[in-house]
């Protein structure tokens, strides 16, 4: 909370005040379309808030008002009767509940810091909440995770064995990651394999982060969630000068497993947001963090098998190319491979007997108590049919339920298919469409749904709007342009149909949907002057009401929409971008997919999970975990499941254009 403003905002963003009147257009920022705060003049006669130019500067060198070329040198302080007049526009006082003054803008600062009874109530509560009597502060999270139902996805042997390894490498049987565009084993032109002896090198990372507030914003982006194709939970993205870019032992694609001891890798993407958004001076994060390919191999004693139980296991594949969906691990502690996890909708999670935390004895009848992942992954790939599993199982470990959910339909669990890279599978040719004009007919628009909507408002004609927009297509994510906030001033607020995170579509019937921020700002403004004015918007609504109401719950952290809810847009929407990725003849594309046809979900867009450090994909950085694969060279990816788009990549030997559309994670 700001002291100067008594708001919510970011730091470098510029404070927010509740006008009591109708502020003259002469005093609004062109740019936030707030009244003006420090405001600056520039030589072509224009006036922006100062820090809203500094910011645009920052990209563009040119006015936003008429784009004539403009440096911030040559801009100057406005003079002092424009800042006077602006200091004393009247403002209400933040803290309405518990105090109805009003005031000049100029007087709020020092209302709030020694008379407003409001802002004195919520400093005793914060300083309650950073020395705490008890530790029942920490209960919330705790409760939230005993009244969600255990996932199959990592039950409790598997988050231990997960705890356990601080140096693990975690190798799919067939890839080295689900879907990892990568085989561990590449087959030469004469059709041998040979073995590069290279597995995907992971470790799982306790990490401790402090706060001096104990409500301020980390500052990552995440995707993923049991709800998600994704399944874990994925770092999009770490931002500048944020919390976890100041510890800096937080990178993007690292898979968050738990927080504050709470496994949050069987959670939904609002419950993960919740979790992480939870106040308090210290954060103990577990992370995964994928550290790339090595040629080490463990070669440990082998271990006492007292207690434990000796299972053979037989799984027949249809072609020698179908992978197995299992993920490998190997201990700091113990020699040999274990299971880390059977992935939904694979052949082992179908047949219902391997479990994770299984330490592999032999495949096919080789011995692998002293093995390595690769070396498993070698022997099931050259297998044709029948894979022969003898495993130890330490009593107690559950077996996975996961078969369950290959021959029912289960509309809230995670879709991580897995896939192969070693080919074989014929890949259909299909019609090469435009470049963005991608137009999928997926109907994935899981827990969200769009309605469409218009509002159409009589007004005085100097009567704003009262709304702040987001999103353009000049944003990094080419997104739609958004309401960031109703303010309690204008037609909209005493209407009460347009509400925070509705996309705009048309006003007017003016088209919003192609404009970038500064057209949109300028198509607002405009028609905002008429006396009547007609808002075309989509409203994404959520089906699930269990849920946590974030927008209720975390009114500390800046708005933005979450990562989720951009799911649910309809196509026409999705703004496509290509990006080219080169490599050499020995390398991987770097990154894994989940997502695709299965016969019991239907038809899934394909989402970026992994992207490994030291590949192509990895040093091109504009790939990240939660893109959507639209395309790859130009044939469109929809309709096809993990074993017809993996040989397409595959067959790419030194470049491929991928078509994605990206969304930002949500913010924590």
């Amino acid at each position: 909370l700001c002291c100067e403003c008594g708001q919510f905002h970011l730091l470098l963003d510029n404070h927010l005040y509740n006008f009591q009147d109708e502020v003259d257009d002469e005093l609004i920022c062109h740019i936030c379309l707030q009244p003006l705060l420090q405001p600056m003049d520039t030589p072509c006669g224009h006036t922006y808030c100062f820090k809203c130019l500094e910011n645009f500067m920052q990209e563009y060198n040119f006015c936003p008002m008429d784009r004539k070329k403009l440096s911030f040198q040559q801009c100057h302080k406005s003079s002092l009767l424009v800042r006077n007049l602006l200091d004393k526009l009247i403002v209400f006082c933040p803290f309405k509940s518990d105090c109805q003054q009003t005031m000049q803008r100029c007087e709020l600062e020092a209302h709030l810091q020694n008379r407003c009874p409001g802002f004195k109530k919520y400093k005793s509560e914060l300083q309650q909440k950073k020395n705490p009597i008890s530790k029942g502060k920490e209960d919330p999270p705790t409760k939230v995770e005993t009244n969600t139902p255990k996932d199959p996805e990592v039950p409790s042997g598997g988050s231990a064995l997960v705890a356990e390894s601080s140096a693990a490498a975690v190798v799919s049987l067939g890839t080295a990651e689900p879907g990892l565009v990568n085989p561990a084993f590449e087959e030469t032109e004469e059709g041998e394999n040979l073995p590069q002896r290279t597995s995907l090198v992971a470790e799982t990372t306790t990490i401790e982060i402090h706060r001096e507030d104990p409500e301020e914003e980390l500052g990552m982006r995440i995707v993923g969630g049991k709800d998600t194709p994704l399944g874990n939970i994925v770092v999009q993205e770490v931002l500048r000068d944020s919390v976890i870019a100041a510890d800096g032992r937080i990178a993007p694609g690292d898979h968050i497993l738990e927080v504050n001891g709470v496994n949050i890798s069987s959670v939904t993407h609002c419950q993960a947001v919740s979790f992480l958004r939870h106040p308090g001076p210290v954060l103990h994060l577990m992370v995964l963090q994928e550290k790339g390919f090595s040629n080490k191999t463990a070669q440990q004693d082998s271990t006492s098998a007292t207690n434990r139980e000796v299972i053979h296991v037989t799984l027949i594949k249809r072609d020698r190319s179908e992978p197995l969906g299992i993920k490998l691990i190997r201990k700091t502690d113990e020699a040999g491979i274990f299971i880390l996890d059977l992935l939904e909708g694979g052949l082992a999670a179908k047949n219902g007997k391997l479990s994770r935390n299984d330490r592999v004895l032999s495949i096919n009848g080789q011995d692998l108590r002293q093995g390595t992942p690769e070396a498993a992954a070698q022997i099931i790939q050259t297998t044709e049919s029948r894979v022969n599993f003898v495993v130890l199982r330490q009593p107690g470990v559950q077996l996975s339920d996961a078969v369950e959910d290959g021959s029912a339909s289960n509309s809230s669990s995670s879709s991580s298919s897995s896939s192969s890279s070693n080919g074989g599978s014929p890949v259909h040719h299909r019609r090469r469409l435009d470049q963005n004009h991608y137009r999928r007919k997926s109907n994935y628009q899981k827990g969200y749904v769009s309605h469409e909507k218009t509002v159409a408002i009589k007004k005085e004609p100097k009567e704003s709007l009262g709304i702040t927009i987001g999103g353009g297509r000049d944003n990094k994510n080419k997104l739609p342009i958004y309401v960031t906030s109703v303010q309690p001033i204008g037609c909209l607020f005493r209407d009460g149909r347009i509400k925070r995170g509705d996309v705009l579509l048309s006003i007017n019937g003016i088209d919003l949907t192609h404009l970038n921020y500064y057209e949109a700002v300028s198509a607002l403004k405009s028609n905002a002057a008429s006396h009547s004015v007609v808002l075309k918007a989509l409203e994404i609504i959520s089906l699930n009401s269990t849920e946590p109401s974030l927008d209720i719950k975390e009114q500390g952290f800046s708005w933005s929409p979450l990562w989720i809810t951009w799911l649910g847009l309809p196509s026409y929407l999705h703004c496509c971008q290509d990006i080219v990725l080169s490599k050499g003849n020995l390398e991987s594309w770097g990154f894994s997919i989940v997502g695709g046809f299965e016969e019991s979900k239907g038809n899934q867009p394909f989402f970026i999970k992994t992207i490994v450090p030291g590949t192509p994909a990895f040093r091109d950085r504009k790939l990240k975990c939660g893109d959507e694969i639209v395309a790859v060279n130009g044939v469109p990816a929809i309709g096809m499941s993990n074993s017809e788009l993996i040989p397409m990549l595959k067959e790419q030997r030194n470049k491929v254009t991928l078509t994605v559309v990206s969304w930002p994670g949500s913010l924590v």
